[in-house]
């Protein structure tokens, strides 16, 4: 019976967090839909990086309150990050970005065009100055421009949410692309999560079946700029890297996902 109303308490909370972050993200797109129709609203984008960074904090402190997510940050404290850095993560949760955005100085991500123009979430994500994530030199030309005027940029290079069953899915070059045009730093960062905490192919509203959910979140390595270093180089010592955090987990990609 405790064990029951335990795992009752849990689900309560599980939902209860999505009902508060549906709600802010809701009003906030509301806000941002209203600025969107001011003249100058480019003179917005750093208030409302801003504030999204302080409501993805706020949503952060919830969950650690509430205990219903246990957070293991790596690497965090003590080391002031720097903007104008491509900051690059494995994607294995549906919400990583919202984790991450609420650690990364003045920080921008490459959204789907699909998304960009949902009424929804697309508000906030134009008013912050986030990237619409065409395919192409265009995306490639608009990244480096943030990075090189000083914001961060957070990219996943999957492309996409981890297959479930995979630790890391194929990496694209793209961010070794922003990072060279831009002459800027890139940033690994290196998550790991409970089975069935929104990865790829499982959608969010059945509450997973093992609750409290953990998420690892690791600060790692840097690679400096280098001129006239090929992105497949760059991509392939970022997969290396990453396969080598995540061995004890039997993390490497299968062959066929590996670049060449």
């Amino acid at each position: 019976m405790r064990r029951r109303l335990t795992r009752i308490r849990w689900v309560f909370l599980y939902y209860l967090s999505w009902v508060v972050f549906t709600l802010v993200g809701v009003l906030l797109n509301v806000v941002c839909a209203v600025l969107m129709l001011l003249p100058r609203r480019a003179t917005y984008e750093r208030a409302v990086r801003a504030t999204i960074k302080r409501l993805f904090e706020t949503w952060l402190a919830w969950l650690h309150a509430t205990g219903i997510v246990l957070f293991d940050w790596v690497g965090f404290d003590g080391e002031a990050l720097k903007p104008g850095t491509v900051y690059i993560a494995n994607h294995p949760t549906l919400v990583d970005a919202t984790f991450l955005l609420a650690r990364l100085p003045d920080a921008v991500c490459i959204f789907k065009p699909s998304l960009m123009s949902n009424p929804a979430i697309g508000p906030a994500a134009v008013m912050g100055g986030y990237v619409k994530g065409d395919s192409g030199l265009d995306l490639i030309k608009a990244a480096a421009a943030k990075v090189a005027a000083g914001q961060s940029l957070l990219v996943f290079p999957e492309g996409t949410r981890t297959a479930e069953g995979t630790k890391l899915g194929k990496m694209k070059p793209g961010f070794a692309l922003i990072a060279d045009r831009a002459k800027a730093p890139v940033r690994l960062i290196i998550m790991s999560a409970s089975p069935g905490f929104c990865s790829r192919g499982q959608p969010w509203w059945p509450a997973p079946r093992l609750l409290p959910l953990l998420l690892r979140v690791s600060l790692d390595r840097t690679w400096d700029y280098v001129p006239g270093r090929p992105a497949t180089e760059l991509t392939q010592s970022v997969e290396r890297r990453i396969c080598e955090v995540l061995e004890g987990l039997k993390a490497c990609p299968p062959k066929k996902h590996t670049s060449s």
